[in-house]
């Protein structure tokens, strides 16, 4: 039976090699400042759902509040669109309008 030519190489010493896989794209997760919810609340849901120390999350708050945008984490795009959607449902449970979204990796 002849071997199969896809996976034979076609000269002696040649190696056959497993065709490259591209990395998944990575989103980040993106808080968006608003003029109503407070900064403790936004520290609190860094450290609630990213498991940050409250410094690092006072510095993430602190980048939403002076550029109006800061950067939770970045993760698969299931992972960061499940925390976008788990914080933002948690902001509403708690009456603040926090925006937080999944977006590519630049």
């Amino acid at each position: 039976m002849p071997a199969d030519p896809q996976r034979t190489p076609k000269r002696e010493g040649e190696v056959a090699t497993a065709p490259k896989l591209k990395k998944a794209p990575r989103y980040m997760v993106v808080f968006h400042n608003d003029d109503y919810t407070t900064k403790d609340f936004v520290v609190h849901v860094l450290m609630k759902f990213f498991k940050l120390t409250i410094t690092e999350a006072t510095h993430i708050m602190l980048s939403v509040h002076h550029k109006g945008h800061g950067v939770a984490g970045v993760f698969s795009r299931d992972l960061a669109e499940t925390k976008a959607v788990q914080v933002t449902d948690y902001a509403k449970r708690h009456q603040m309008p926090l925006k937080v979204t999944a977006e590519p990796e630049s």
